[in-house]
């Protein structure tokens, strides 16, 4: 099983289009999810399957 690292600021591709990863945070249940803000400003909040890293 091949594992991304997702960091701030590392460009992505989310089910809803493109962005940038502003946060990342743990939930109480111990997943990971990764805040991601598109170029309207606005964030939202993807589990690690949901995001592929943007080529190019």
């Amino acid at each position: 099983m091949k594992r991304t690292v997702l960091t701030p600021g590392a460009a992505v591709v989310t089910p809803r289009g493109r962005g940038s990863v502003i946060d990342v945070r743990a939930t109480p249940s111990g997943k990971f999810v990764i805040g991601v803000e598109d170029a309207d400003g606005e964030v939202t909040y993807f589990t690690e399957k949901a995001l592929q890293l943007a080529e190019g």
